[in-house]
C-alpha cells in the first residue's frame, strides 16, 4: 500500500479500533520556516487519538532534539493524551523499538 499517513487515517481506518500508532522518525523539517510541515501537528494528534482505542498509545520517536521538544510541546497541549513518562518529559528508547539507521 503506498498511501499518505493522513489520509490513511482518514480514509481507511475505523475511529477507536488501533491499540497503538507508532511514529519512527518523521522528518523534522530543519528550517524554521517548514516547520509547519512537521507531521505531529495538533491536528494530526487528534486525529491519531480519533483512532486509537481508550487506553490506547500514540508512541513517537525522534533522533533531532528540536523536533522532540517540539513534539513535547504539542502532545503536552491538547487533553486526552498522557505522558507515560514518570517525569512528564521524555521516556527512554524500549528495547522493542528500532533505533534510526541513517
Amino acid at each position: 500500500m503506498c498511501h499518505d499517513a493522513v489520509e490513511v487515517l482518514h480514509t481507511m481506518i475505523p475511529d477507536n479500533s488501533l491499540n497503538m500508532v507508532q511514529l519512527f522518525f518523521p522528518d523534522p523539517w530543519h528550517k524554521a520556516r517548514h516547520n509547519k510541515r512537521r507531521i505531529v501537528q495538533p491536528p494530526f494528534a487528534e486525529l491519531v487519538k480519533s483512532k486509537l482505542k481508550l487506553g490506547g498509545v500514540f508512541h513517537m520517536a525522534t533522533d533531532w532534539e528540536a523536533y522532540a521538544v517540539h513534539m513535547l510541546e504539542v502532545m503536552s497541549s491538547l487533553e486526552g493524551y498522557r505522558n507515560q513518562s514518570a517525569s512528564n518529559d521524555y521516556v527512554p528508547r524500549p528495547e522493542s523499538r528500532p533505533g534510526n539507521q541513517i
